[in-house]
């Protein structure tokens, strides 16, 4: 009865004697491979610490590897990105190819477009090559009259420019021209020592344009195929992310680039017109070198409306003026209506992005950086654009499963 009653007094007794009994708990040292949380990496052990070490220094040792590699072969790099961008231009042409005449192989619908291309650059060739000739003999002319007058250069040169009211502009360079002569003469000893170099610039360029051009062929011989090659490489949850990445690039660089040929078509077009209207001599060329010049984006139109100006002044001032009201209403037009309306669909760079990729585009590559900095740039904004919208995607889906998993809290009535 005594224990009975002992027990009923301390119900408690037994289990606080059996929490005595058992070992107080010592808590885990920290692995010695494992850094401290507290302490950084200054509870770690030598082995782990030299370990880390190496590690870092191979991984800045196999990318400074990698970055001289890609210096070395600088020049092909920059073939095979123009070649990319080339095969993303010609890519809808050759499907449409495909698509029209559906026996075609792809290897036929690919020659076809090159030969589009080369037909193309022999019809621009055309239209500059005779007005170049002419130029060339006239100078060539000039030159000969200048060096066989028998009161010699000096005394011809003056007598033209009496004649046409110059006579006080050359008394101001006669000084200059007494050696025109030997300038002359150094002139052409200059171009035949240099014609080794130019026939290898020549020569280089040949090379350059025949690999670009054979590169380009084999992306878009196996473009699918090397599509889905590189879509394999990322996991299979990110491959359809991947694969809308390549494709909205392609089709920016392909919409921008046709666009940007329809706009300066409509300029070389409309330029030709209004010089044949005016009467000014060498309108195909002037309208062709003003539709290149459009090629070129914001600084392009400003360039060739000031060539158009320029020559006007040497033909009829009145001319000149009526050029610059041309240019300068063309140049509204084209940014406030052809522009948007052709680009609005392939690329979306406001104003300053824009120049900010034109200009570091044209310091690192000149004109080829310049009119490829807007594909680009757009680039870039769609590879952005979409990661934040898939991060967004992702987050906003695990957020209902991390709120299902939770258990649900009951209260206490």
């Amino acid at each position: 009865m005594n224990e009975e009653n002992d027990t009923q007094r301390n119900p408690q007794a037994e289990p606080q004697e059996k929490f005595q009994a058992q070992p107080p708990k010592v808590p885990a040292e920290p692995s010695a491979s494992m850094p401290s949380q507290d302490g950084g990496w200054v509870g770690a052990s030598t082995s782990q610490v030299v370990r880390t070490v190496a590690v870092t220094l191979l991984t800045v040792l196999v990318v400074l590897g990698a970055l001289f590699l890609i210096w070395q072969v600088r020049t092909f790099v920059g073939w095979f990105v123009i070649a990319v961008f080339l095969a993303a231009v010609l890519n809808p042409a050759v499907n449409w190819l495909q698509r029209r005449h559906r026996l075609m192989k792809r290897s036929l619908g690919i020659l076809l477009t090159y030969i589009g291309l080369l037909a193309a650059m022999v019809l621009i060739v055309g239209i500059f090559l005779p007005v170049l000739v002419d130029q060339i003999q006239g100078l060539t002319n000039f030159i000969a009259a200048a060096a066989n007058a028998p009161e010699g250069p000096t005394a011809y040169i003056k007598g033209l420019a009496e004649q046409n009211g110059l006579g006080g502009l050359f008394k101001q360079f006669s000084d200059q021209l007494d050696n025109v002569r030997k300038e002359l003469a150094d002139l052409l000893r200059n171009l035949f020592s240099s014609s080794g170099a130019i026939f290898a610039s020549v020569a280089g360029a040949v090379v350059s344009l025949l690999t670009i051009l054979t590169l380009t062929f084999f992306l878009l011989l196996g473009s699918e195929r090397y599509l889905n090659a590189g879509v394999g490489l990322f996991a299979g949850a990110h491959q359809p992310l991947v694969r809308r990445l390549l494709t909205q690039s392609g089709g920016a660089v392909s919409g921008y680039v046709t666009g940007n040929l329809a706009v300066s078509l409509i300029c070389g077009v409309t330029t030709f017109i209004v010089l044949l209207v005016l009467g000014m001599p060498y309108a195909a060329p002037l309208a062709l070198l003003v539709a290149l010049l459009d090629l070129v984006p914001l600084v392009g139109a400003t360039i060739g409306g000031a060539v158009l100006v320029v020559v006007g002044l040497f033909v009829e001032p009145w001319k000149a003026v009526v050029l610059l009201v041309f240019v300068l209403v063309y140049q509204q037009v084209e940014s406030n209506v052809l522009q948007p309306v052709v680009y609005s669909k392939a690329v979306q760079l406001n104003g300053l992005a824009i120049l900010i990729a034109l200009l570091v585009g044209g310091q690192l590559l000149g004109i080829v950086g310049a009119l490829l900095a807007i594909p680009v740039a757009e680039i870039i904004r769609i590879v952005v654009t979409e990661l934040l919208a898939y991060r967004r995607a992702t987050k906003e889906a695990s957020e209902p499963a991390v709120a299902s998993s939770s258990p649900p809290t009951t209260s206490d009535h």
